[in-house]
C-alpha cells in the first residue's frame, strides 16, 4: 500500500508542456504549497499539512524529477533550474484556482520558493525557508575544508554521465547516508517512510543529479543576474535554519537579509529534517508568517 498524507487526495496537473506535476491536495481556505526536500517527497510534510488544512488548501507536491511527477530527460540546461521548478508550481496552484498562495519549501525546495518568490512576487505572498542558504550565497560560503559537509553538490555538478553511473550504483547507500546522517531517526522519519523515500530516490538518480546539476550552473546565473539589478523578496519571509553559520563561521541571517528585506530569521535545534522532527514549530512558524 503507498502512503499518503492523512486526508489528502491526489492530483495530477500537466504544468508545462509534457510534464505532469502529482501533488496531495487537502483542506480549504486560501492556498498554501509546500515544497519538499532531498532526498525526500512530499509525504514530508505529513505532519505539517493536516494541522494547516484546518483553515487553508494545502498543496503538496512532487517536484518535477522526484515522487510521482514526471522526470523530462534533462535536454537542455533550464529543464531542471529553479525557474523551470518554480513555474511548475505556480501552474499547479493556478490550475487548483489559486492565483496567489503562501509557499514553503525545505532544503531544495526552499530554492524554488526562493526563485518563485523573486519570479513571481504578484503570486507568492508569504514565504518560508528551511535550513538552506540561496544557491549564490551557498556556494560562496561552501569553499575549503568546509566543503566537506557538501560533498555531494560537488558530485553532482559534474557533467553529465559520471555522477549518475556512480550514484545508480550504490543508489540506497549513497540516499540513506544523508537520511541516516542529517539529524533523523526513526521518530522523524519512521521505517516505511524511509524506504519509501529510498525507492522513490533510486528510481530518480538523473533527474536528481540534474537538479543539483543546474544549481551550479544556470540557478547561479539567475542568481547573479538579481543580485545586479538590485532585486529583492518582496513577501514576509521566514526563515529556520540549523546553526550552520556559526558552525562554519558565516552570518547566516546577513546574508538572507540582504535577499528578504522583511525577514524573521532564527535557528531551531531539530535536526536538518525539521518538517518532520518538529511539525509543530514549522506549524506555528508558518501560522506566524502567515499573519504578517
Amino acid at each position: 500500500m503507498s502512503l499518503a498524507i492523512p486526508g489528502s487526495e491526489t492530483v495530477t496537473v500537466e504544468t508545462a508542456p509534457g510534464v505532469r506535476t502529482t501533488a496531495a491536495v487537502l483542506g480549504s481556505g486560501p492556498a498554501v504549497v509546500l515544497l519538499h526536500g532531498f532526498p525526500q517527497t512530499h509525504l514530508m510534510w505529513r505532519r505539517v499539512a493536516p494541522a494547516l488544512a484546518a483553515d487553508h488548501t494545502v498543496i503538496c507536491p512532487d517536484l518535477r524529477g522526484y515522487g510521482a511527477s514526471d522526470k523530462p530527460e534533462e535536454d537542455s540546461p533550464d529543464t531542471y533550474s529553479k525557474r523551470t521548478m518554480a513555474a511548475d508550481a505556480v501552474a499547479l496552484a493556478a490550475a487548483l484556482g489559486h492565483d496567489r498562495f503562501a509557499l514553503a519549501g525545505h532544503d531544495r525546495g526552499a530554492l524554488v520558493a526562493f526563485r518563485a518568490g523573486l519570479d513571481h512576487p504578484g503570486t507568492v505572498t508569504h514565504l518560508l525557508s528551511l535550513d538552506v542558504l540561496p544557491t549564490l550565497d551557498m556556494w560562496d560560503v561552501l569553499h575549503g575544508a568546509d566543503a566537506r559537509v557538501a560533498f555531494h553538490l560537488y558530485l553532482m555538478a559534474q557533467p553529465p554521465g559520471l555522477p549518475e553511473r556512480m550514484i545508480a550504483a550504490v543508489a540506497d547507500e549513497f540516499f540513506a547516508g544523508f537520511l541516516d546522517g542529517w539529524g533523523a531517526d526513526e521518530r522523524a522519519i519512521p521505517a516505511d517512510v524511509r524506504a519509501a523515500y529510498l525507492r522513490a530516490s533510486r528510481e530518480a538518480v538523473p533527474s536528481i543529479v540534474a537538479d543539483y546539476r543546474a544549481s551550479a550552473g544556470i540557478d547561479l546565473d539567475h542568481d547573479r543576474e538579481d543580485r545586479r539589478a538590485g532585486r529583492t523578496l518582496a513577501m514576509p519571509v521566514t526563515v529556520i535554519q540549523q546553526d550552520w553559520g556559526a558552525q562554519l563561521g558565516y552570518d547566516a541571517a546577513g546574508l538572507w537579509g540582504a535577499w528578504a528585506p522583511d525577514l524573521e530569521h532564527r535557528t531551531l535545534d531539530a535536526g536538518h529534517f525539521m518538517a518532520e522532527s518538529a511539525p509543530e514549530e514549522i506549524v506555528d512558524a508558518l501560522r506566524a508568517l502567515l499573519q504578517r
